[in-house]
């Protein structure tokens, strides 16, 4: 297989009261970004504070810019419309507007687009009761997730290696969403969905690194924990950063090229890949470093 790096011996431990002071902020970002969610002070989609949404047929094809600065100029902020489908006759508007919102866009796409008319395909509206449930599921969601890691690496590893990658993933997850609380990005389900997939992306990740340092508890059992730790990220440092260049090389065109609708999923993606690959290296190994360090016992290498 490629290999971009060869034999490197960075000292990834020596830099861990750096990171952890940087790594310190976006988790303290993301709590803030977190409660302020909570708060509903931060820019929600209509998933969690309610709204309507519209799929419209034209008998011609619509231009999609043409009708999202219609919605702008008669004040429906906050909107969203897409195409659906070939043809680009038919779209669906996601407005933040509950009572009576559809029939005020059925009007105004009457007088915007006179010698095109369209019909009704479904309307459904989301109440504020809906909204906040679904805002609350969306947080136990993430919480087992997390749950989840624990348990799942505890298993495979040992429950330091558990909590240290659950750490790590919340670490992402917290990251993420804090830095779109403070770029005021809209947060809807589908960045929860970013959220739980970057979750899964951070973990895979950390468990590579995690199955070199077991390897290398086997064989190197003499060797103090910071040098093994750091033998064993140098040695998959190459495939670490190459496999994350890949998903790079897929995002990076979905949020430049894939539209408004993509653009903030795939932004959520792009920024997850990136603190998910810091956060294997120089979150999940450090803190159980740290962890093995001041609570003694031994690793078992299983």
């Amino acid at each position: 297989m490629l290999q971009i790096l060869h034999k490197t011996n960075i000292d990834f431990m020596g830099w861990k009261n750096v990171t952890f002071t940087f790594s310190g902020l976006l988790i303290l970002l993301g709590i803030i970004g977190l409660v302020q969610i909570g708060r509903g002070k931060a820019n929600l989609g209509i998933d969690f504070i309610g709204g309507t949404t519209v799929q419209l047929s034209f008998k011609e094809p619509v231009a999609i810019d043409k009708a999202r600065a219609a919605l702008e100029k008669s004040g429906f902020q906050g909107s969203m419309i897409q195409a659906v489908g070939e043809g680009g006759n038919k779209i669906l508007v996601r407005l933040r507007e509950s009572e009576g919102a559809s029939d005020k866009v059925q009007s105004l796409f009457k007088q915007e687009f006179p010698d095109n008319p369209f019909e009704v395909v479904s309307i459904e509206e989301i109440g504020p009761v809906i909204g906040q449930a679904l805002k609350q599921q969306s947080l136990w969601a993430i919480t087992i997730s997390i749950i989840g890691i624990v348990i799942y690496v505890a298993f495979r590893f040992q429950f330091k290696f558990g909590v240290a990658a659950a750490i790590a993933t919340l670490h992402d997850v917290l990251a993420v969403l804090g830095v779109f609380f403070v770029l005021h990005k809209e947060i809807n389900l589908l960045i929860v969905t970013a959220l739980l997939t970057l979750a899964g992306y951070s973990l895979t990740d950390t468990v590579v690194v995690f199955d070199r340092i077991r390897e290398n508890l086997k064989r190197n059992r003499r060797d103090p924990l910071p040098k093994l730790v750091n033998d064993s990220i140098n040695e998959v440092l190459s495939r670490t950063i190459i496999t994350s260049l890949t998903v790079v090389l897929v995002l990076v065109p979905l949020v430049l090229f894939g539209g408004e609708v993509l653009h903030d999923f795939s932004l959520a993606l792009l920024m997850g890949v990136i603190v998910g690959t810091y956060s294997s290296v120089f979150v999940a190994s450090p803190v159980l470093v740290v962890w093995h360090t001041k609570s003694g016992g031994r690793l078992i290498s299983k």
